[in-house]
């Protein structure tokens, strides 16, 4: 049995499709906090199991029987207390493998600035290692499909304004990335094994708003403003605290090149090529 934490996410979601293509239902169950969603699940042969990272005990009942479990990070307030409770319990119920999300990052990098994210990446890697369990890492580059919410709905018209400087990232597609951790699920092997599942390579804003340039035929600018401008304006537009937070801080991360990835694990885990910067941005901006 496999479960998977997070299955009603986006991520979780691309995940368990691709998995059905391998595996039977039957042999998948799946924890999701909230049990009115449990029906879309077991109408598809899915064991549903309720539960939450912060409460250990749901956690420890959903384990019954599961030989590999793949826990998607957490985007609660004390990540690193939900990963250990998780971590924990798949210790205790002695499950086989367990598969984790993290994140990829540029180990030559300067002093980091990923404040808080830390806990989803290297602390929480370090824990499983040290847990003793046969583990296998996803270290995740930046979802493509975060470049629209970083450079705004109207970017044609206003080009793009963001605080990243020259700071390169690397991107995937979140349907890529979750197919290629189905894959790993799915297989027998991959104990003790750390991925990178990012596309190569990494790109500057400026480099973005030529290729967006290039693909819509129309000149797109590049400006990198200084964090407080960036946030005030943010503020005029009206976005939520937290969108802000979150924008200001991976923007400060990139500036930073902690997201700068040279090598990665995609294409062989996908057994073909990822989709390429200037395909996604021309599917998700030609006019």
């Amino acid at each position: 049995m496999i479960l998977i934490t997070g299955a009603s996410g986006n991520l979780g979601k691309i995940v368990l499709d691709n998995l059905l293509k391998k595996i039977p239902a039957e042999e998948i169950s799946v924890l999701i906090r909230n049990p009115d969603k449990a029906a879309s699940f077991e109408n598809r042969s899915i064991k549903a199991q309720i539960g939450d990272y912060g409460d250990k005990a749901s956690i420890t009942k959903a384990l019954e029987g599961v030989k590999k479990l793949l826990l998607i990070s957490s985007n609660g307030n004390d990540a690193l207390q939900d990963h250990k409770n998780v971590i924990d319990a798949a210790v205790e119920s002695g499950i086989n493998h367990i598969y984790y999300t993290s994140g990829a990052l540029n180990k030559n990098a300067k002093e980091s600035l990923l404040g808080p994210l830390t806990d989803s990446y290297a602390t929480t890697e370090n824990y499983i290692i040290e847990s003793g369990l046969k583990y296998t890492i996803f270290q995740n580059g930046l979802y493509s499909e975060t470049i629209p919410f970083f450079i705004g709905e109207q970017v044609l018209e206003t080009g793009i304004y963001f605080p990243a400087g020259d700071g390169k990232a690397s991107f995937a597609k979140r349907d890529e990335m979750g197919e290629a951790i189905a894959n790993v699920l799915g297989e027998t092997g991959h104990e003790n094994k750390i991925y990178i599942t990012t596309a190569v390579p990494s790109y500057s804003f400026l480099e973005i708003a030529q290729t967006i340039t290039e693909v819509v035929g129309k000149k797109i600018t590049y400006q990198s403003p200084d964090p407080q401008e960036f946030e005030n304006q943010l503020k005029e537009f009206g976005m939520q605290d937290e969108d802000i937070y979150y924008s200001k801080i991976l923007a400060a991360i990139i500036k930073n090149d902690e997201y700068n990835i040279a090598i990665s694990d995609l294409e062989n885990l996908l057994g073909r090529k990822p989709t390429d910067l200037k395909t996604y941005l021309k599917e998700t901006f030609s006019i």
